[in-house]
Protein backbone atom coordinates (compact mmCIF):
# COMPACT_ATOMS: atom_id res chain seq x y z
CA UNK A 1 0.00 0.00 0.00
CA UNK A 2 1.18 3.52 -0.76
CA UNK A 3 0.67 5.55 2.44
CA UNK A 4 2.38 8.78 1.38
CA UNK A 5 4.21 10.42 -1.49
CA UNK A 6 6.92 13.05 -1.40
CA UNK A 7 8.18 14.55 -4.60
CA UNK A 8 8.01 17.33 -7.15
CA UNK A 9 4.81 18.55 -8.79
CA UNK A 10 4.94 17.93 -12.54
CA UNK A 11 1.40 19.20 -13.20
CA UNK A 12 -1.88 19.88 -11.47
CA UNK A 13 -5.42 20.54 -12.68
CA UNK A 14 -9.05 19.42 -12.30
CA UNK A 15 -8.60 17.77 -8.90
CA UNK A 16 -5.50 15.86 -9.96
CA UNK A 17 -1.78 16.29 -9.44
CA UNK A 18 1.13 14.39 -10.97
CA UNK A 19 3.99 13.96 -8.50
CA UNK A 20 7.46 12.89 -9.65
CA UNK A 21 8.94 10.55 -7.04
CA UNK A 22 12.49 9.61 -8.11
CA UNK A 23 11.60 9.48 -11.80
CA UNK A 24 8.13 7.91 -11.50
CA UNK A 25 5.11 10.14 -12.02
CA UNK A 26 2.14 9.30 -9.77
CA UNK A 27 -1.33 10.61 -10.67
CA UNK A 28 -3.06 11.57 -7.43
CA UNK A 29 -6.69 12.68 -7.05
CA UNK A 30 -7.00 15.41 -4.44
CA UNK A 31 -9.15 18.29 -3.25
CA UNK A 32 -9.50 21.44 -5.32
CA UNK A 33 -7.99 23.51 -2.47
CA UNK A 34 -4.86 21.34 -2.57
CA UNK A 35 -4.60 21.68 -6.37
CA UNK A 36 -5.04 25.47 -6.09
CA UNK A 37 -2.15 25.70 -3.62
CA UNK A 38 0.33 23.87 -5.87
CA UNK A 39 2.67 25.07 -8.59
CA UNK A 40 4.86 23.16 -11.02
CA UNK A 41 8.30 22.33 -9.65
CA UNK A 42 7.16 22.62 -6.02
CA UNK A 43 8.16 19.83 -3.63
CA UNK A 44 5.22 18.41 -1.69
CA UNK A 45 4.28 15.56 0.58
CA UNK A 46 0.79 14.03 0.59
CA UNK A 47 -0.86 11.40 2.79
CA UNK A 48 -2.38 8.90 0.38
CA UNK A 49 -4.95 6.17 0.10
CA UNK A 50 -4.61 3.56 -2.64
CA UNK A 51 -7.99 2.32 -3.85
CA UNK A 52 -7.75 -0.97 -5.73
CA UNK A 53 -10.51 -1.90 -8.14
CA UNK A 54 -10.73 -4.69 -10.68
CA UNK A 55 -9.89 -2.28 -13.49
CA UNK A 56 -7.77 0.41 -11.76
CA UNK A 57 -5.39 1.39 -8.98
CA UNK A 58 -6.29 4.95 -7.93
CA UNK A 59 -4.38 7.18 -5.51
CA UNK A 60 -6.12 9.83 -3.44
CA UNK A 61 -3.91 12.36 -1.64
CA UNK A 62 -4.40 14.82 1.22
CA UNK A 63 -2.42 17.62 2.86
CA UNK A 64 -3.21 16.50 6.40
CA UNK A 65 -3.55 13.20 8.21
CA UNK A 66 -6.99 14.24 9.52
CA UNK A 67 -8.29 14.72 5.94
CA UNK A 68 -7.08 11.22 5.07
CA UNK A 69 -8.72 9.75 8.19
CA UNK A 70 -12.04 11.45 7.40
CA UNK A 71 -11.76 10.25 3.78
CA UNK A 72 -11.37 6.67 5.02
CA UNK A 73 -14.27 7.07 7.49
CA UNK A 74 -16.52 8.41 4.73
CA UNK A 75 -15.58 5.47 2.49
CA UNK A 76 -16.65 3.09 5.27
CA UNK A 77 -20.24 4.31 4.84
CA UNK A 78 -22.37 2.08 2.65
CA UNK A 79 -22.97 3.86 -0.66
CA UNK A 80 -20.06 6.31 -0.36
CA UNK A 81 -17.24 5.56 -2.77
CA UNK A 82 -13.88 7.29 -2.97
CA UNK A 83 -15.07 9.91 -5.47
CA UNK A 84 -18.08 10.80 -3.30
CA UNK A 85 -15.84 11.00 -0.21
CA UNK A 86 -13.46 13.30 -2.09
CA UNK A 87 -16.41 15.39 -3.26
CA UNK A 88 -17.53 15.84 0.36
CA UNK A 89 -14.00 16.92 1.37
CA UNK A 90 -14.00 19.35 -1.57
CA UNK A 91 -17.03 21.15 -0.17
CA UNK A 92 -16.63 20.69 3.60
CA UNK A 93 -13.66 20.98 5.96
CA UNK A 94 -12.84 18.21 8.43
CA UNK A 95 -14.25 20.41 11.20
CA UNK A 96 -17.50 21.04 9.29
CA UNK A 97 -17.92 17.30 8.69
CA UNK A 98 -17.31 16.54 12.39
CA UNK A 99 -19.78 19.26 13.37
CA UNK A 100 -22.45 17.99 10.95
CA UNK A 101 -22.05 14.44 12.25
CA UNK A 102 -22.19 15.49 15.92
CA UNK A 103 -25.32 17.58 15.25
CA UNK A 104 -26.85 14.78 13.15
CA UNK A 105 -27.26 17.33 10.34
CA UNK A 106 -27.72 15.30 7.18
CA UNK A 107 -28.71 18.52 5.35
CA UNK A 108 -25.03 19.51 5.25
CA UNK A 109 -24.22 16.32 3.32
CA UNK A 110 -27.28 16.61 1.06
CA UNK A 111 -25.86 19.91 -0.18
CA UNK A 112 -22.90 18.03 -1.70
CA UNK A 113 -23.38 17.14 -5.37
CA UNK A 114 -24.07 13.41 -5.77
CA UNK A 115 -25.12 12.78 -2.16
CA UNK A 116 -28.80 11.96 -1.78
CA UNK A 117 -31.03 12.05 1.28
CA UNK A 118 -30.58 8.35 2.17
CA UNK A 119 -26.79 8.48 1.84
CA UNK A 120 -26.62 11.72 3.86
CA UNK A 121 -28.61 10.08 6.67
CA UNK A 122 -26.38 7.00 6.50
CA UNK A 123 -23.28 9.20 6.83
CA UNK A 124 -24.53 10.85 10.02
CA UNK A 125 -25.68 7.54 11.51
CA UNK A 126 -22.57 5.55 10.58
CA UNK A 127 -20.04 8.18 11.63
CA UNK A 128 -21.80 9.14 14.86
CA UNK A 129 -19.34 8.44 17.67
CA UNK A 130 -16.45 7.72 15.29
CA UNK A 131 -15.31 11.30 14.83
CA UNK A 132 -13.63 13.40 17.48
CA UNK A 133 -15.48 16.53 18.44
CA UNK A 134 -13.51 19.30 16.82
CA UNK A 135 -15.79 22.04 18.02
CA UNK A 136 -15.85 21.80 21.81
CA UNK A 137 -15.54 25.18 23.45
CA UNK A 138 -12.78 24.98 26.01
CA UNK A 139 -12.08 21.42 27.05
CA UNK A 140 -9.24 19.56 25.30
CA UNK A 141 -10.57 17.04 22.73
CA UNK A 142 -9.46 13.92 24.65
CA UNK A 143 -10.99 15.21 27.89
CA UNK A 144 -14.29 16.16 26.25
CA UNK A 145 -14.47 12.85 24.35
CA UNK A 146 -14.06 10.90 27.60
CA UNK A 147 -16.84 12.93 29.18
CA UNK A 148 -19.13 12.56 26.15
CA UNK A 149 -18.54 8.80 26.15
CA UNK A 150 -19.30 8.64 29.89
CA UNK A 151 -22.55 10.59 29.43
CA UNK A 152 -23.60 8.38 26.51
CA UNK A 153 -22.86 5.37 28.72
CA UNK A 154 -25.23 6.86 31.31
CA UNK A 155 -28.04 6.98 28.75
CA UNK A 156 -27.85 10.48 27.23
CA UNK A 157 -27.77 10.86 23.45
CA UNK A 158 -24.44 11.83 21.89
CA UNK A 159 -25.89 15.16 20.78
CA UNK A 160 -27.15 16.00 24.29
CA UNK A 161 -23.80 14.98 25.78
CA UNK A 162 -21.77 17.08 23.31
CA UNK A 163 -24.02 20.12 23.81
CA UNK A 164 -23.63 19.88 27.60
CA UNK A 165 -19.84 19.45 27.42
CA UNK A 166 -19.61 22.36 24.98
CA UNK A 167 -21.67 24.55 27.30
CA UNK A 168 -19.73 23.90 30.52
CA UNK A 169 -16.22 23.11 29.27
CA UNK A 170 -13.20 25.26 30.06
CA UNK A 171 -9.45 24.53 29.83
CA UNK A 172 -8.77 24.41 33.60
CA UNK A 173 -11.42 21.79 34.40
CA UNK A 174 -10.62 18.28 35.57
CA UNK A 175 -12.39 15.30 33.99
CA UNK A 176 -14.41 14.86 37.16
CA UNK A 177 -15.56 18.52 37.27
CA UNK A 178 -16.44 18.49 33.57
CA UNK A 179 -18.58 15.38 34.02
CA UNK A 180 -20.22 16.76 37.17
CA UNK A 181 -21.09 20.12 35.54
CA UNK A 182 -22.32 18.46 32.34
CA UNK A 183 -24.58 16.17 34.43
CA UNK A 184 -25.99 19.20 36.27
CA UNK A 185 -26.75 20.90 32.94
CA UNK A 186 -28.40 17.77 31.53
CA UNK A 187 -30.46 17.25 34.69
CA UNK A 188 -31.73 20.84 34.59
CA UNK A 189 -32.66 20.45 30.91
CA UNK A 190 -34.53 17.20 31.67
CA UNK A 191 -36.58 18.84 34.44
CA UNK A 192 -37.50 21.84 32.29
Amino acid sequence: MIASLTGMVLSSSNGQVVIDVTGVGYLVHTTSSTVASLSEGQNISLHTSLVVREDAFTLFGFDTRSELEVFELLRSVNGVGPKSALSILNQMSVEQIAQAVSEESDAAFKAVSGIGAKTAKLITLTLSGKMLARATKGAPASQSEKTVNALVGLGWSERQARDAVHEVGNPGMTDKDLLKNALKTLSKAKKA
